[in-house]
């Protein structure tokens, strides 16, 4: 290709400043901060101007467009792209309930609300009413976390890993903690029990087999620089068949014996009985506090159903002493936690509100006969305005209750199964359906398209509706 009809578009491309000139542009003043706009223009013509220098025919230099206008609108399109969250509302159609990925528990209606209100105001955060003086952020939610679980004292810092180091760091620096080898768990992310422990400064002790340990193991490994017994609740998988394990109870007596706390890792701390409700029996904070142990940690956004948190509760003595370590501070609770898990708390008070009321919860909950008409009603829907296009109908499947908890429970539940024509593929949907406005996530399984009802949210169906019927109306 001549060189002179490549020079000629070059030149023909508008400058930044014609650009920013334009009508399309100037109308829009002040809806976007300028400095987004300036840049948006700057990179549309430098990335126009690579392309002329790339083209390798005129047919393709003819392709280009260097219209003004035309430009205007495709810097305006990139600069709304810049501004466009990238932390965005999603709609969970997996079924899993506490879905890592797509941030676990969602907040009650009231815990939102909570959020909503300190965030926008100045709040009493650390500040004594009734006194005038510098108060504590715990203290907003220990009395009830107290009242709840049993327990003397609580702290909450950001997350249960957290919380775990916090407690191995202020009760066993540089000291042995024993714990069972069937124990050493791994959470997600890669973190595992050991290298937490290890960044506490605690020094681990492994005793037992992987399926069996027993309370002598315990007994046998204890010396005069062993500072704690150490329980981790295998709350992410399960091992079965020839298997024991040392009870709470059974560690607390021994402990006692020799003047050693015992501690538990909950991990999915929940706080009502699952059982009554047709799910898998969890240990509650509740029993495990009234084994005696002396401190147990759990998390705040597994089946707590609140925000990112790490709780820890039990002995006076030794969560006065967590609250006195300078790690204390380093992973201590915002406002917004703060009051999101006051009132999740709440509503915990009233075991029938907590269930109506908490999004995880209901969710675990709920009955499959209201499942199985949410699933048919939107079969439904879809088979109207899609036919043709996909293969619909309601199967039977399980659900997941995700985030490391109950990893033996499959409930129940009604899917939508979606097979598409041969003109496209259930990867190409899903991919579609995860660039949509508001995103949804679903199921794949044998080259079908499966949405789980369980965890999508009432006021989303009409948007669920309406994106699935974009996608496949596209192919």
């Amino acid at each position: 290709m001549n060189d002179s009809i490549r020079q000629r578009y070059l030149r023909s491309l508008p400058g930044v400043d014609q650009i920013l000139q334009c009508e399309y542009l100037l109308e829009i003043k002040g809806d976007y901060p300028q400095r987004v706009i300036n840049d948006s223009v700057r990179e549309t013509v430098s990335s126009l101007r690579a392309a002329i220098i790339q083209a390798e025919s005129e047919e393709e230099l003819l392709n280009i467009e260097v219209q003004v206008e035309q430009l205007a609108q495709r810097a305006l399109e990139k600069a709304k792209e810049i501004l466009k969250p990238n932390l965005c509302s999603v709609i969970n159609a997996t079924g899993t309930v506490l879905h890592t990925n797509l941030g676990r528990s969602l907040l009650a209606k009231k815990a939102v609300e909570a959020v909503s209100e300190v965030s926008r105001n100045y709040s009493n955060l650390e500040l004594d009413l009734s006194t005038g003086e510098r108060g504590s952020r715990y203290s907003h939610v220990e009395e009830m976390l107290c009242s709840l679980t049993g327990a003397q004292g609580a702290v909450v810092v950001n997350n249960n890993a957290a919380a775990v180091m916090l407690v191995l760091n202020t009760m066993a620096q540089s000291r042995e903690v024993i714990i069972s080898r069937g124990q050493l768990v791994e959470i997600g992310g890669s973190f595992r029990i050991p290298d937490v422990m290890s960044q506490s400064g605690a020094h681990l002790v492994e005793v037992g087999t992987t399926n069996k340990t027993h309370l002598r193991d315990y007994e046998n490994a204890i010396n005069d620089n062993t500072a704690m017994l150490l329980k981790v609740h295998t709350s992410n998988y399960h091992i079965v068949g020839f298997t024991s394990q040392v009870s709470g109870s059974e560690l607390v007596e021994l402990g006692r014996r020799y003047s050693l706390p015992a501690v538990e890792d909950l991990g999915s701390g929940v706080l009502i009985d699952l059982s009554k409700y047709g799910l898998m029996g969890e240990p509650t904070v509740q029993e495990c506090v009234r084994e005696g142990l002396d401190v147990v940690t759990f998390s705040g956004d597994k089946l707590l159903g609140g925000p990112q948190a790490g709780i820890i509760v039990g002995n006076e003595k030794y969560i006065q002493q967590v609250k006195k370590n300078q790690l204390t501070r380093a992973l201590r609770i915002d406002k917004m936690t703060c009051a999101a898990l006051e009132a999740t708390l709440k509503l915990y008070m009233d075991e029938g509100q907590a269930v109506r009321q908490i999004p995880t919860l209901r969710m675990l909950t709920i009955p499959v006969q209201v499942l199985e008409y949410r699933a048919s009603s939107l079969a439904a829907f879809l088979k109207e305005h899609l036919t043709g296009k996909v293969s619909i109908q309601v199967i039977d499947g399980y659900s997941q209750v995700g985030g490391g908890s109950l990893p033996l429970e499959k409930m129940p539940t009604k899917l939508v199964s979606l097979q598409p024509n041969r003109m496209v593929t259930t990867a190409e949907a899903v991919e579609r359906l995860r660039r949509e406005v508001v995103p949804v996530v679903a199921r794949v399984h044998k080259n079908q398209l499966l949405i789980d009802v369980r965890t999508v949210l009432q006021e989303e169906i009409p948007l669920l509706q309406a994106s699935l019927v974009r996608v496949f109306k596209k192919f």
